[in-house]
């Protein structure tokens, strides 16, 4: 399964995507909140529950001792979104001035989130925040860029309105920039559209020369409540934006998918890439001719 980081030029509502996603996926899923801003899942859809000797941070403590002590921390810190439990959460920061700390922890958390991706099998979703960047690059601090270098996928979260559109141009040269130099390659880059305002995704796709992996509908009473928690609105779980992210990540599955095999079969060499399309043109079903 993939690990997806999701990321705005500003407040795009990544945290309300992020969650949706996790939420209705129909396998175990797993959400780290890793905004360096400061977590709001904590506050906002769990209502206080939980303490603040409980998440992120306290990987941070743990990793210095050694990345065994902060893998073995790690299943400690999660929290049930479910029931069951099949979906989780590694609740964010309480403070801001805690990112620092965190510095030297990116890297190693970013192998557990894969292991629980590839080897246990879940949905791992990364809320990383508003994209800072310092010089035109990625600021050290303020924005977790190793997990976005090790993301199957990073998804910068938009919407369908000049401003958001204007706000993604700016951010997407230097982060393209550095997922080709540092990441693993810049066709990592798509693009998550909440479906506000006049562009559709076709459009959104052209304008900012990224792909839109997937799209999901304005959803105001649903998102706020993911955002503030309280009562779920009538219809929670059949409202259009579960419904959609169910069909997201999928989409998102089926992106991360074709990229792996992308990398493990590089095209093919531009003189047999001509032959192939010759051999199509003249046997364009795949049949044979007979003379």
């Amino acid at each position: 399964m993939p690990v997806t980081a999701l990321v705005s030029a500003k407040s795009s509502g990544v945290t309300a995507t992020a969650l949706a996603l996790t939420l209705a996926s129909k396998r175990s899923s797993l959400l780290a909140e890793c905004d360096p801003a400061g977590g709001t899942i904590r506050a906002g859809l769990l209502g206080g529950q939980v303490s603040a000797g409980f998440g992120l941070y306290h990987l941070a403590r743990a990793e210095r001792t050694g990345p065994e002590a902060l893998a073995n921390a790690f299943a400690s810190h999660l929290w049930p979104l479910d029931q069951p439990g099949h979906r989780k959460l590694l609740p964010g920061l309480t403070d801001p001035a805690q990112a620092a700390a965190l510095a030297r922890t990116w890297p190693a958390l970013a192998d557990v989130l894969h292991v629980m991706a590839q080897q246990a099998g879940h949905d791992v979703f990364i809320d990383a925040g508003r994209l800072a960047l310092e010089a035109g690059h990625l600021h050290p601090t303020l924005t977790p860029a190793p997990l976005l270098y090790r993301a199957d996928l990073v998804l910068l979260v938009v919407r369908g309105t000049e401003q958001s559109l204007a706000l993604a141009r700016h951010v997407i040269p230097p982060l393209r920039t550095a997922l080709h130099e540092q990441g693993s390659g810049a066709d990592a880059l798509g693009l998550l559209l909440i479906e506000e305002g006049p562009f559709r995704a076709h459009q959104v796709g052209e304008s900012l020369q990224t792909p839109v992996i997937a799209a999901l509908p304005s959803d105001p009473d649903v998102a706020h409540y993911l955002t503030a928690g309280g009562n779920p609105p009538r219809g929670y779980g059949r409202s259009p934006l579960l419904r959609h992210a169910r069909t997201a990540t999928e989409q998102i599955e089926a992106a991360a998918s074709r990229r792996h095999l992308q990398q493990q079969y590089p095209p093919a060499a531009p003189q047999l890439a001509g032959i192939l399309q010759r051999l199509n043109r003249q046997h364009p079903e795949g049949g044979m001719t007979h003379g």
